[in-house]
């Protein structure tokens, strides 16, 4: 068996480190807008000098609402979305205002992770490549980051910052040794972090492994049969394990190099019971339907840090090489009665292998003309990426043993899309210039894509698509940005700006390649495709006092060019149908967004440990090609939460709400109703060192649609609670720090 990826990473890990572990970091208490981020603008700046819509999740307030996947970490966050997927694939995609999948940007230590792609009932790789346990903060911009980060980032850019030595090792403490333990009730989730740190003069390291395990998540589902009418969950064993490790070295102070070795696998063993029964496609029967789904992720990064390099074209600089190794391995096994009452076994495998080779560097130059400060801010990316796709399969009679690759309409086994190696370089520039001693600053910025796309037609692609084309593209992108901040009545600033996005034709859509000659259709290459593209606008007003803080943004971004793939464009002189990706679709999105809170403790003594914060978000969207509303655009969503805290303890109660969803794209979707539901948050630091964490999620036991979770299902449809929020949840968990 070859080897994984995440086998590879370990082994190059374990051997230079101590076994370690990990509780959480410490975060020090701050108020909301005054955190510092570095996604915005790839400097480090408060969130209330940011020209964009901002949103930060730190390492404790992780830790507090016990977040142990995606769908756990933006649950109180309107405007973002995590979709689910009923039976067997799970956490799907992150979406922003309405846009998701390959069209957002998520990156883990500034490196993007690998790409989605599904085709078929079979065949689903997702995104889904993050343990929670190996951050310390997370930053998302909303709208267009196509003017710092490129294609993909046409929706926004999600950003995962994983732990460092630093953040356990602090003056007069040279080792730290933590670990977590935990329990889940909607899917019998046990869980286990355990971390370790140490440093010296020079030298410090970081370890932090984790497993989790449990069984299939609940919903609210009650018809527990095996085939089509069910509604219950598929019987589910989900295992999964990560491991980070980092080695720093500071030859002096203000310099550092960091060796990071990153590595995520899980692993889902499926029931499939909604398959059994009648398969009224194939006229078959089916008696067993089982899944095993495996996905991994490494990494190994070399990055370089100087504070002050004394060199007159960087007042700072950092730059790190990477590879990343990313694969999705899916295989099913039906056994069925055939229309013609002959017993069969069909085994599927599906195979989604992505390789990516990078160097991304970054510098910082701050000088002043006049009254007016610049800080400068350039840098270069380059990645080479390699994506193999594959499908598999075998056909068995179960009275003969005869085995055939024909299963019709495939012949396995078959690419869907040539190999590909794709290519971008960049470069970016953006200034920050600050008017009346920072008052009023000015954020324009620049970046030039290049994107190249080289396919490979191997004797696997060329036997299922006999005489098809494949076609290479080059495309060139020039994306601006202006975004300002202007600070006026004291605590009081506007902010705003416009950003372009964009996103390269992707090696899946521009060389789609099948033919059926028994079905009668194909499949060309499009080497005309062009990028899709984005015009975001977005204006907003923030508040930062020392007892309360807000903001409300309103935002208008629209796209253009939207690739629509598959779609039918006439018959050629064989009489085959002819399908080819092709850009047919203009978009609008728009809306508008509230985030607030106060320290009661601030304005009287009397509530002094008391807090509110709350959020909310409001957007419409329409498919301005086809005159329908967007489906992937959520309703109206908001939090509410009053908390109190001490250094020891806290609790917070907090509300989520949904408004029904009004507009859908065919009158005879399902719409799903609006709802309230309440969470209950409490941690306890009972010994020094030692630390509680407890969460009821959805108190009330209410039956509901989260958003992300509904496809597009007709409102007669009998299965529609398949899709239903998980009932009354409890959540607890222990860390230790030494």
């Amino acid at each position: 068996m070859r080897p994984t990826p995440l086998f590879l990473a370990l082994c190059l890990a374990l051997p230079g480190t101590a076994l370690a572990a990990g509780a959480s970091a410490p975060e020090a208490e701050t108020t909301e807008f005054d955190r510092v981020v570095v996604t915005a603008t790839r400097t480090e700046r408060a969130i209330v000098d940011v020209p964009n819509t901002v949103d930060v999740i730190g390492r404790e307030r992780m830790d507090e609402l016990l977040v142990r996947d995606l769908k756990d970490l933006f649950r109180h966050e309107p405007g973002i979305t995590v979709t689910r997927s009923f039976g067997r694939f799970g956490i799907g995609d992150i979406r922003i205002r309405g846009l998701g999948g390959n069209r957002v940007r998520i990156l883990t230590d500034g490196i993007a992770v690998p790409d989605a792609f599904e085709i078929g009932s079979f065949s689903n790789a997702n995104r889904n490549f993050v343990d929670p346990d190996t951050l310390k903060r997370v930053e998302v911009v909303r709208g267009p980051g196509s003017a710092l980060y490129g294609s993909d980032a046409l929706g926004g850019v999600v950003s995962f910052v994983t732990k460092d030595p630093s953040d356990y090792l602090k003056p007069g403490r040279d080792a730290h040794f933590g670990i977590k333990l935990g329990a889940e009730s909607d899917w019998d989730g046990l869980f286990g972090a355990a971390t370790a740190a140490f440093g010296g003069e020079r030298w410090s390291g970081l370890v932090v492994v984790g497993h989790r395990q449990g069984r299939e998540p609940e919903n609210q589902g009650t018809n527990d049969s095996a085939g089509a009418a069910r509604t219950r969950p598929n019987p589910q064993d989900r295992d999964g394990r990560s491991l980070l490790s980092k080695l720093v070295f500071e030859p002096s102070p203000g310099q550092r190099f960091r060796l990071t070795m990153e590595g995520n696998e899980d692993r889902a063993d499926t029931q499939v019971l909604t398959q059994h029964g009648f398969q009224p496609l194939t006229g078959a029967t089916n008696t067993l339907v089982l899944a095993d789904d495996h996905q991994t992720r490494a990494r190994v990064t070399l990055a370089h840090e100087m504070d002050a390099p004394g060199a007159a074209f960087a007042d700072a600089l950092d730059w790190q090489i990477y590879r990343q190794d990313s694969e999705t391995t899916q295989d099913t096994l039906e056994e069925r009665i055939t229309a013609a009452g002959a017993p069969e076994r069909r085994e599927r495998s599906f195979n989604f292998d992505q390789r990516v080779h990078g160097l991304q560097a970054n510098f910082v130059k701050g000088f002043a003309t006049g009254a007016v400060r610049h800080d400068l801010a350039w840098g270069i990316d380059v990645a080479r990426t390699d994506t193999r796709q594959k499908r598999d399969g075998r056909v068995t009679d179960l009275v003969t043993g005869a085995s055939t690759n024909m299963m019709l309409p495939d012949v396995f086994p078959v690419r869907d899309f040539p190999v590909s190696r794709t290519t971008t370089a960049a470069v970016y520039l953006q200034d920050e210039i600050a008017f009346a001693d920072g008052a009023f600053r000015l954020v324009p910025a620049l970046r030039v894509d290049r994107y190249e796309l080289e396919p490979e037609v191997d004797a696997i692609f060329a036997e299922d698509n006999p005489g098809v084309e494949v076609a290479g593209l080059t495309e060139t992108e020039v994306l601006p940005k202006l975004g300002a901040v202007w600070k006026f009545g004291g605590d009081w600033s506007l902010f705003g700006g416009y950003a372009r996005g964009f996103r390269a034709p992707p090696y899946s859509d521009v060389n789609i390649g099948f033919t059926n000659l028994m079905f009668g259709y194909t499949a060309i290459a499009n080497p005309a495709l062009k990028p899709e593209t984005s015009d975001g606008l977005e204006a907003g007003i923030r508040f930062a006092g020392e007892a309360a803080y807000a903001a409300f943004t309103g935002y208008h971004n629209r796209y253009d060019d939207f690739i629509e793939s598959f779609r039918f464009i006439g018959f050629d002189d064989r009489g085959l149908m002819v399908f080819q990706s092709q850009n047919v679709a203009e978009a609008r999105i728009y809306g508008v967004e509230l985030k607030a809170g106060v320290e009661l403790g601030a304005l009287a003594p009397a509530w002094a440990g008391w807090s509110v914060r709350g959020a909310a978000a409001w957007s419409r969207g329409d498919d301005r090609t086809a005159d329908v509303p967007l489906d992937s655009v959520d309703p109206l969503t908001a939090t509410l939460g009053l908390g109190y805290a001490t250094d020891a303890w806290g609790v917070e109660l907090a509300g989520r709400f949904a408004g029904r969803k009004r507009r859908v794209s065919d009158p005879e979707l399902y719409r799903t109703a609006g709802y309230g539901v309440l969470d209950l948050y409490a941690h306890w630091a009972f010994a020094p060192g030692a630390r509680v964490n407890f969460g009821l999620t959805n108190a009330t036991d209410r039956k509901y649609w989260a958003a992300g979770d509904l496809p597009l299902v007709v409102a007669t449809s009998g299965t529609l609670d398949r899709y239903t929020a998980p009932g009354r949840n409890v959540a607890v968990s222990l860390a230790v720090d030494f």
